[in-house]
């Protein structure tokens, strides 16, 4: 299915991990630019609804603080906005704050020396782990600091069309796919009946990333919450990995899923009755499906208020050619303030990295039911590791993946057997 605006900007970035330290300085140097105020520059994406929250957020800071003035505007134009951020880190042109930093690039930017550690703000640490709760573990660096503020997430979620699954004879309003069993008989009863080609159709492309909409979801949710690797060593050889790769083997091996690129939006266009997708979808979706969603399903029935999946966030950087850093770091302050994280919630539908999103904003929830079960979800979000040769990692991942449980070309475990020994070493020597 079409790639989302949240997804494109990290499509596929094969950036150098290069050997200098993040970047910050130390010692004195650190303290003054810590402490330094004036005026600073920021990027924001080029999703429409962001740049308008952010062009109000600006504007609203700027109207109190006319001597640390914020000029915004979106990231520019590029192939990927990696590569954007990478170039601009090279050329000591980066801006003081990037409000699109996607967490896989994050060590790639820190060992090239972009990122500012926000520890070295006397209460960095403190405000992060206040505002975002436990989930702020998953987006410390190695060396035990934060080198981006974790902002807003979109968990994944099955969206499903209830018109198709009316159709062919199921029940839309409480659909049979909690279970891996379930889903997989649901899929069949789906294209058996014809109301779709296909049952779900992720993307069945090579890039690193695109396991974050198939496997890593399940596995997140199968595994408890664990990511891809930790404490240096690959997670996914295990019963958890092992029941999601045979899960999907069994969609790609029934003709449930598509195997080749589709250049659109296969549900909206109602080529596949089912999609995994963020709360992004909501407004994408709107007035063209009539959708429902549920959690992604686990071998077993799971409540729902304890399943967990992917998160696909993104982040806030500070960017090491910087000067007023003080200001820097009180913009970032304001803009993820229980005000301003209502703001982009209101206009984005993406959901703040705050702990009890919930409760600090029932009435937008009352009024937007259609957000409630994303909201309840963005508790149990699971992240890619922030680790070194992070995009290596995933992609080693996707290949093997694509070989055996997209193509069939290979056994699925033998193959996530392979990945996790290849991986291993990755992230041992990384």
């Amino acid at each position: 299915m079409k790639p989302t605006p949240i997804v494109l900007s990290i499509a596929a970035v094969g950036l150098s991990v290069l050997t200098a330290c993040g970047g910050g300085g130390s010692g004195t140097n650190v303290t003054k630019a810590a402490q330094a105020h004036g005026p600073i520059k920021i990027w924001y994406s080029n999703n429409e609804d962001e740049v308008a929250w952010g062009k109000a957020a600006v504007a609203a800071w700027n109207a109190s603080h006319p001597k640390e003035t914020v000029s915004g505007e979106e990231i520019p134009a590029g192939k990927t906005s990696e590569e954007v951020i990478t170039a601009a880190i090279t050329a000591g042109t980066e801006p003081c704050l990037i409000l699109n930093t996607a967490p896989a690039a994050v060590p790639n930017f820190q060992a090239q020396g972009g990122l500012v550690p926000l520890n070295d703000f006397p209460d960095g640490a403190k405000y992060i782990e206040s505002r975002t709760g436990a989930r702020a573990s998953q987006y410390k660096s190695p060396d035990g600091k934060y080198y981006q503020l974790p902002w807003k997430s979109n968990p994944v979620m099955i969206f499903f069309n209830k018109k198709l699954f009316a159709k062919a004879g199921l029940d839309p309003k409480n659909p049979p796919l909690h279970t891996n069993a379930q889903f997989l008989d649901t899929a069949k009863k789906l294209v058996a009946a014809k109301v779709s080609k296909y049952a779900i159709y992720p993307a069945p492309t090579s890039e690193f990333f695109q396991s974050w909409f198939d496997f890593y979801p399940m596995f997140a949710a199968e595994s408890g919450g664990k990511q891809l690797v930790a404490d240096g060593k690959s997670q996914f050889d295990t019963p958890a990995g092992q029941s999601v790769a045979q899960f999907w083997r069994s969609i790609y091996a029934g003709n449930l899923a598509g195997t080749e690129k589709y250049n659109g939006d296969a549900f909206a266009d109602g080529v596949a009755a089912m999609a995994t997708v963020g709360p992004w979808a909501v407004n994408v979706y709107k007035g063209k499906v009539d959708w429902g969603v549920v959690p992604v399903p686990t071998s077993q029935a799971m409540p729902a208020n304890s399943i967990h999946t992917f998160s696909d966030a993104k982040n806030i950087g500070m960017y090491a050619s910087c000067k007023n850093r003080g200001t820097a770091w009180d913009f970032t302050k304001f803009i993820t303030s229980v005000d301003q994280d209502g703001k982009l919630l209101g206009k984005t539908g993406q959901m703040p990295m705050r702990t009890n999103l919930q409760q600090t904003y029932a009435d937008y929830f009352a009024k937007n039911p259609a957000y409630n079960d994303f909201a309840a979800e963005a508790d149990r979000t699971v992240e890619v590791p922030s680790i070194p040769n992070s995009v290596t990692i995933w992609q080693s991942f996707r290949d093997a993946w694509s070989r055996s449980v997209i193509f069939g070309k290979s056994d699925p475990l033998l193959e996530l057997h392979t990945a996790a020994t290849k991986i291993d070493g990755l992230a041992k020597h990384s």
